[in-house]
């Protein structure tokens, strides 16, 4: 087996989970990790004497000129998604490029589209979907036992949690919690349930409490980094339909008061009911009664390992050994919904999604 050739660009916290991915396989001789790019010269330098990589660079297209690179990971801040990717793509390589795919679906047909102009793969990091509880709900969902699925639920909900520095500047990050972290569980509902097209949406936008409201919380959150600023919505909802007939209700939070953080993922069919947090259960009948039924095993979603299926996932669909689980297709689907919600707010109506 012939080793690819890998390249990073942007060093930042996400690109570790990355990293970690790729030192796994190249340990088993299947890749090799070639070069690092990143706009900080000295954060660059200290990344890749880190991880032992060979090539540093401050410029991706100046990388992609110089290294032959089979598949590189975008890991920069939103706003570079777009122009990395591209470059990397017309560059011969194929790319996973971290979510939320781009700033808006604009951006992202771009790349979906010099995707298919150069014949590369184009990977979008939607890390749940390579979860262990996704994987079981997913089985349950093919088999029927579920029937059809007509509702859902999804919360990604912080009491203090903006991540700060770029995360919070709007021009950066292209929004607040609803691109950071709802993005995660919209297409997570939108995979469980078969990946439907949505149709409309109707959401709204606050921006109420802002950050380093109090002290005291769970995790600590810098308000600032360099000249960033904190300009994004603390919270968003939105009630999103689809072609076949699903209606999914979500909810995303930096800062909201509530008594914890939480996440939860419930579908409603016709069948059965299941929820995924923190063990899959399933709501059903037989015989005449109601019963929940809890699947065997630790059926609870783990991050153990969850980077490393990922970029596992991505090499073989690199190589042609198993489909991409994580489409263009399915990051520019994502992207028409979150634009859709976002001018919804703005509007006060609701918005179709074509």
């Amino acid at each position: 087996m012939q080793k690819l050739k890998i390249g990073i660009i942007g060093t930042g916290g996400i690109s570790h989970y990355h990293m970690a991915g790729y030192k796994r396989l190249e340990e088993r001789g299947e890749i090799e990790i070639s070069a690092v790019c990143d706009i900080d010269e000295k954060k660059v330098i200290a990344y890749a004497e880190k991880y032992n990589v060979p090539k540093w660079y401050t410029d991706y297209n100046e990388m992609m000129a110089n290294e032959k690179l089979d598949c590189v990971s975008v890991c920069t801040w939103n706003a570079a998604h777009k122009g990395a990717t591209i470059a990397a793509l017309k560059g011969g390589a194929n790319v996973i490029c971290e979510k939320p795919m781009a700033m808006n679906a604009a951006e992202a047909e771009e790349m979906m589209n010099t995707a298919k102009e150069t014949g590369r793969l184009l990977q979008i990091g939607f890390v749940r979907r390579f979860g262990n509880d996704a994987d079981l709900v997913r089985r349950f969902s093919d088999a029927g036992t579920l029937g059809d699925i007509y509702y859902a639920k999804a919360t990604y909900l912080r009491r203090n949690g903006c991540p700060g520095g770029w995360f919070g500047d709007k021009s950066y990050s292209g929004g607040g919690p609803l691109i950071d972290l709802g993005v995660h569980v919209i297409d997570l509902v939108r995979y469980l349930a078969g990946n439907p097209k949505p149709v409309a949406a109707y959401g709204v936008t606050y921006k109420n409490l802002g950050c380093e409201r109090a002290v005291g919380g769970e995790t600590a959150w810098e308000k600032k980094e360099g000249d960033f600023e904190y300009s994004v919505e603390d919270f968003a909802a939105a009630m999103i339909k689809f072609e076949n007939g699903l209606t999914l209700n979500v909810e995303a939070s930096f800062n909201l008061n509530i008594k914890s953080d939480t996440g939860d993922i419930e579908l409603f069919g016709t069948k059965a009911g299941i929820k995924l947090s923190p063990e899959v259960e399933i709501f059903t009948d037989m015989a005449g009664h109601f019963v929940d039924v809890t699947p065997c095993g630790n059926t609870a979603f783990s991050m153990d390992g969850l980077f490393e299926s990922e970029i596992e996932g991505f090499i073989k669909a690199s190589r042609g050994e198993e489909d991409c689980r994580a489409t263009a297709e399915d990051g520019v689907m994502i992207m028409k919904i979150l634009d859709a919600i976002y001018k919804s707010a703005s509007l006060g109506t609701s918005v179709e999604i074509n």
